[in-house]
């Protein structure tokens, strides 16, 4: 019946596909010449795969042929944009081709409303359909006496009409009790000699016998998806319950008024709806129909989409027709949950062939594995996006829905950004042997020339006692030829800066001391003073952290790197001391130090390093020659970094301690370091976009860097976006319903994808290159998930404003920083807040919406996991007050005598582009 119209359109859809076909065998022919042999095959092989995949998604389902005509339909006229409840009905003209078009199918109609379009019986009669006439009952008397006569009319006018339904639901939705509608129906048998009946779901008949005496016939409806019944029992279930009722009311002739299976909707229990489970199942049921001579409607002819705000989403989509009156299905052959799932795997084929080749050429040194990953990768990518861009075509999206997909539509395409930039890090560093940019320290020989170094300790509002500790390890360093300018900038208490200053008086002449009471500039600002103060013989410049306690060989180890002319920067990375004992201390430490063990080598590989503003050691002339320090920005560090990068130099990181500093002495400390962090990343963008756009200082792989590193920090403004937006939304749902609905649980499943995702790339690279323990793996995790909102909240003020306050960051280590955290304020009320209104949504969700529906289920978990990060943030806060465990004497001396020995760090959230 239906099988000429899928034949066509699957002729015309073959015909599409011939243009791309032979664009892709063109290319095919072209590719041998551009890219060798086995980057060739790689590809064609990604791209055979993702074929087979697709297919596999859409596997072509069996369904007994049915031939013939349907033996009645249920039919609403409305048409796509029409909706009685606002009053909106469909012209005549449009009615009249409808049941044109069902001609062709049936010979029997059923509508659920006589004056709503009282030309309906003629336009029947015309087309040779017989029709039972509808009378829509509600809570209305007057609209429930218009209907009543309307049909009374109608049926005394026109010989179409065989059969009056007085009555649609009416007792199951409430809105009428027994007898109101036994008197409708005694008043309707009286006025015609037309069989009379009421349409109820079978469990209203059985609660209601004495109304089985009203009728001439039973209308049932049958409809087992709302029952909760999986596609694949519920024809056997439908028939149970027919049988019962006929066993019941033996004296009564029983007709299905509805019968069906939605296409599309929300899961309900057990049931599920696909195009596939509506074509088998409406195609097993007209066969057994047909062998048993059941008299039927099926439930319906033509979706009807503005049923959605009265029984959700899946009201919508009943119909055997699309709202264009377009066949959903063929009635003989296999069936397909996608017809057109062929052209959109081609076309996702297509969209990632080229990147797939360009990135197998340009990596042909990376390892197989890391190659075939990484296509594959580029290849998901490419077919979410064709099913992201295609799939709003296959509902009917209301403009709210609009709404939502246009706030989910960049979310999806930022966070499928966010994983290929960490699917390219994860892939060149999780198997051995990709990395060729390496560099290790290179000891001066005894007796071999020391070039001059200049190294500068800038503090402010300091512990004496640390910068001492700090200044101690410098004098004890195994090199001859350095000075050691300290610059105390804006410290007004002199119990700060007089302890230092004496000390460094007494370290001697090496040793110089700078008070700045009133300096502008922030650290950057003493780090120009200190540059100006420097010996002018001085080829080298080191920075250290006022905190940091340096090892004797630093630089005896790293200054042979200068040997080469273009190095402008060697880096050290940065670790830490005094943080095993102490919960949070611990987890920030294993969170900062992931970034060095594969964020650093990673750009390293590219020589995109981001410079520290600790350990490193900086070539002079460089330094003076290319703007100093840069006061416009709190990461000072970072910016100089990219800017010699720019002025053609290059960098290099040696991955060994050689220095240990101490970490935040609280959380408060901690998120506000990373919300400078983020802040200042985002003032580097902005003062660097047009080179970081146009790329005519830098290569592909430092743009690469720097346009992608800072990815997952605009992740955490994305996802402090769409927090907001989820608990506006639901918000929605539940006070407005009839304007708001749950998304789509297709658009949906991406983000469990990314959570899933993301959740595999750490610990992964955890154990191939940090071989920290499990638990730390997880406390890593939790401390880099707690500074989502400080990272926010950074990258939203680096966009917005020019300017920006350097805050200093807390240090302390044993009691003293025991006794701070004890002391500090809640810093967290934010993340309460937000913590508080994404568990209340859920809430909401589960309390007030059917919890039965898939949708449901899946919005409430996405709520719940956005409320993840500022959980983390309160059981943070709350470990940063838990006091520091005393060390046993043996492992007390041990951390003295190795502290590198506990320096290495790692945190899950790998961030590519960690500013410092």
């Amino acid at each position: 019946m239906f099988a000429p119209h899928l034949l066509a359109s699957r002729k015309s859809m073959l015909i599409e596909l011939r243009a791309p076909a032979r664009r892709l065998y063109a290319a095919a022919r072209r590719l041998p010449s551009m890219v060798s042999t086995p980057t060739l095959v790689l590809a064609l092989a990604i791209v055979a795969g993702n074929l087979a995949g697709w297919r596999l998604l859409n596997p072509a389902i069996e369904a007994p042929d049915f031939h013939g005509r349907v033996t009645g339909m249920a039919y609403n006229a409305f048409q796509r944009w029409d909706d009685p409840t606002q009053r909106r009905y469909p012209s005549l003209e449009a009615v009249d081709a409808d049941l044109a078009m069902l001609a062709d199918h049936t010979r029997r109609i059923r509508t659920y409303s006589s004056s709503e379009i009282p030309q309906l019986p003629a336009l029947a009669e015309r087309h040779g359909l017989k029709l039972t006439a509808g009378v829509w009952l509600d809570r209305r008397s007057l609209n429930n006496r218009r209907e009543m006569e309307a049909v009374k009319r109608a049926a005394a006018e026109h010989s179409s009409i065989e059969r009056i339904i007085v009555g649609n639901e009416a007792l199951l939705r409430g809105d009428l009790d027994v007898q109101e509608l036994i008197g409708y129906l005694k008043e309707m048998r009286t006025a015609t000699r037309v069989p009379v009946s009421t349409a109820e779901p079978w469990h209203v008949w059985f609660a209601n016998p004495q109304l089985a005496r009203q009728v001439d016939f039973i209308t049932v409806h049958l409809l087992p998806y709302w029952e909760g019944v999986p596609e694949r029992e519920a024809l056997e279930h439908a028939m149970q319950r027919l049988d019962q009722l006929r066993r019941r009311f033996p004296d009564k002739q029983v007709v299905i008024g509805e019968i069906g299976w939605p296409s599309r909707g929300d899961r309900f229990d057990g049931a599920s709806a696909t195009p596939a489970m509506q074509a088998r199942f409406i195609r097993d049921f007209l066969v057994h129909a047909r062998a048993n001579s059941i008299d039927y409607y099926l439930m319906e002819a033509v979706d009807q989409p503005w049923k959605s705000a009265q029984e959700g989403r899946v009201g919508a989509y009943w119909g055997v027709f699309d709202a264009d009156r377009t066949p959903k299905f063929a009635m003989t052959g296999p069936v397909e949950n996608d017809a057109h799932w062929a052209a959109k795997a081609l076309a996702a084929s297509l969209l990632a062939l080229g990147p797939i080749l360009g990135f197998c050429a340009a990596f042909a040194r990376m390892r197989l594995a890391s190659r075939v990953a990484f296509a594959a990768m580029i290849q998901a990518a490419a077919s979410l996006a064709v099913w992201l861009v295609a799939l709003p075509f296959d509902y009917y999206l209301r403009p709210t829905d609009w709404a939502a997909l246009a706030l989910l539509l960049p979310s999806l395409a930022a966070m499928v950004a966010i994983l290929l930039a960490n699917g390219f890090e994860f892939v060149e560093m999780y198997w051995p042997g990709n990395l060729r940019r390496r560099f290790r320290p290179r000891p001066l020989p005894q007796g071999a020339r020391e070039p001059r170094v200049s190294v500068h300790l800038a503090c402010c509002n300091e512990p004496p006692e640390m910068v001492i500790a700090t200044l101690d390890s410098l004098a004890r360093l195994d090199y001859a030829n350095y000075e050691v300018l300290v610059i105390d900038n804006n410290t007004r208490d002199e119990a700060l800066w007089k302890p230092v200053q004496a000390h460094v008086e007494r370290l001697g002449a090496r040793f110089r001391f700078f008070h700045l009471p009133s300096w502008p500039g922030f650290k950057a600002g003493a780090l120009n003073f200190a540059l100006g103060q420097a010996d002018p013989a001085a080829e080298v410049v080191g920075v250290v952290d006022a905190d940091y306690v340096v090892r004797r060989d630093w630089l005896r180890s790293l200054v042979a790197h200068f040997d080469d002319a273009k190095v402008a920067v060697v880096q050290a990375p940065q670790a830490h001391r005094d943080w095993q004992n102490q919960p949070l201390r611990r987890m920030m430490n294993y969170e900062y130090d992931g970034f060095f063990r594969i964020g650093m080598h990673h750009r390293n590989e590219r020589d995109a390093i981001i410079q520290h503003g600790t350990m490193t050691l900086i070539r002079a002339r460089a330094l003076r020659e290319h703007g100093q320090w840069a006061e416009w920005t709190i990461c000072e560090d970072a910016e100089l970094g990219l800017r010699l990068m720019q002025a053609g130099y290059s960098t290099v990181y040696v991955d060994e301690p050689m220095g240990h500093g101490l970490t935040p002495h609280d959380f408060a400390s901690f998120r506000k370091q990373r919300r400078r962090w983020a802040q200042g990343a985002m003032q580097i963008l902005r003062g660097h976009r047009r080179a970081l756009v146009s790329g005519a200082r830098l290569s592909a792989g430092q743009r690469y860097h720097f346009l992608t590193g800072w990815l997952s920090w605009l992740g955490d403004a994305l996802h402090l976006v769409f927090a907001f937006a989820a608990m506006l939304w639901t918000v929605g749902v539940l006070a407005a319903p009839q304007w708001f609905s749950l998304p789509i649980a297709l658009f949906m499943l991406p983000l469990f994808v990314f959570f899933v995702v993301k959740a595999l790339f750490g610990p992964l690279l955890y154990a191939r290159r940090v071989r920290c323990p499990a638990s730390d793996i997880a406390g890593s995790a939790l401390a880099g998930m707690a500074l989502s909102h400080a990272i926010a909240r950074g990258v939203f003020s680096g966009l917005a404003f020019r300017r920006a306050v350097f805050e200093i960051t807390r240090k302390a280590s044993g009691k003293e920083a025991n006794a701070g955290a004890a002391r500090a304020p809640l810093p967290v009320r934010e993340e309460a807040f937000l913590f508080a209104g994404l568990v209340a949504c859920a809430i909401g969700v589960l309390v007030t919406q059917q919890a039965r529906q898939w949708e449901a289920t899946m919005w409430t978990t996405i709520l719940l996991l956005q409320s993840l990060p500022y959980a983390a943030a309160l059981t943070c806060n709350a470990l940063s007050r838990v006091p520091e465990r005393t060390p046993s004497p043996a492992r007390a001396s041990s951390a003295v005598d190795a502290p590198a020995a506990t320096g290495s760090a790692a945190m899950l959230r790998v961030r590519a582009g960690e500013v410092r």
